[in-house]
């Protein structure tokens, strides 16, 4: 009795053992055909859920989307190995990262840009804006800059005068320079999230792409006039896919890079967004 007891025991051991067997290949499988992205909320994780992860299902791989609510744990988790790629950043602040806390990463594929827009609830054209209406633009030094020169870019400034020349000119102060401002537009500089909500008390304001998406502009709002941009501003403004150093060429990161810049995440992106995020299809410098 206790013989038979023993190989009944005996028996289903190894029959549990072949069993985990199977499930721990089975994972294993998986696994190697599941691609871990980390990403910000938005627009990252939506062209993720909504675009890329259909194309590559369709290739037979599983993309597994991780949204992070910072801007460290992306990289930190890339250079610890839990991620395969992060998809949030720009290649300014990938190299400040790199070189500030000795990461090991590099970008591979460019994705899009969240240009600034010309909003209002107003009036439907740049055009119609009367002279000394309220700009408001980010306060910022990075952004009002840029936000300013969207403006002489889309003509309602005629130059930026000797802002950015001479300290004592802020932007305020462009709101009395008849020779950049000959229709006396009332510059406005707010902090960049404030702007949206501050949109129904000024003419029109220059929002970051982030922001308006955030406020839900693009949808109700589109945007007048969007940001322009040049080879070089390309490069800075453009959002990559990154990766650890050294899995450059593996065939998961061939795969997301592949089905990130498909026609069909192109269209989507063009479609959702209206504007407010446009594609970048582009390479970094080392890949050219």
């Amino acid at each position: 009795m206790k013989k038979i007891t023993f190989v009944r025991i005996a028996s289903l051991a190894l029959a549990l053992l072949f069993t985990l067997g199977l499930c721990a290949c089975g994972e294993k499988g998986d696994s190697s055909k599941t691609i871990r992205v980390g990403v910000n909320p938005v627009p990252h994780a939506e062209i993720l859920e909504n675009a890329v992860k259909k194309v590559l299902a369709e290739q037979g791989w599983e993309l597994e989307v991780v949204v992070f609510q910072d801007y460290v744990l992306p990289n930190t988790s890339l250079e610890s190995g839990e991620l395969d790629a992060n998809y949030f950043q720009t290649l300014g602040y990938m190299d400040n990262q790199v070189e500030t806390n000795g990461l090991h990463l590099v970008a591979v594929a460019g994705v899009h840009i969240e240009p600034m827009g010309i909003y209002s609830q107003k009036y439907k054209s740049v055009s119609e804006l009367p002279d000394g209406a309220s700009i408001g633009v980010p306060n910022d030094a990075d952004n009002e800059a840029r936000g300013l020169n969207l403006l002489v870019q889309k003509g309602l400034l005629n130059s930026l005068g000797q802002y950015g020349v001479d300290p004592n000119v802020t932007a305020e102060s462009l709101t009395d320079d008849a020779d950049a401002n000959p229709h006396g537009y009332k510059i406005t500089p707010l902090e960049a999230a404030s702007l949206p909500l501050a949109l129904p008390d000024l003419d029109a304001a220059v929002i970051n792409g982030n922001y308006a998406l955030g406020a839900e502009l693009p949808a109700s709002y589109p945007a007048l006039e969007v940001e322009e941009f040049t080879d070089e501003t390309t490069l800075q403004r453009t959002n990559f896919v990154v990766v650890k150093e050294g899995n450059e060429n593996s065939e998961k990161i061939k795969a997301l890079v592949d089905a990130i810049r498909s026609d069909a995440v192109k269209q989507y992106i063009e479609e959702t967004y209206k504007g407010a995020v446009i594609p970048s299809f582009i390479d970094p410098p080392s890949s050219k």
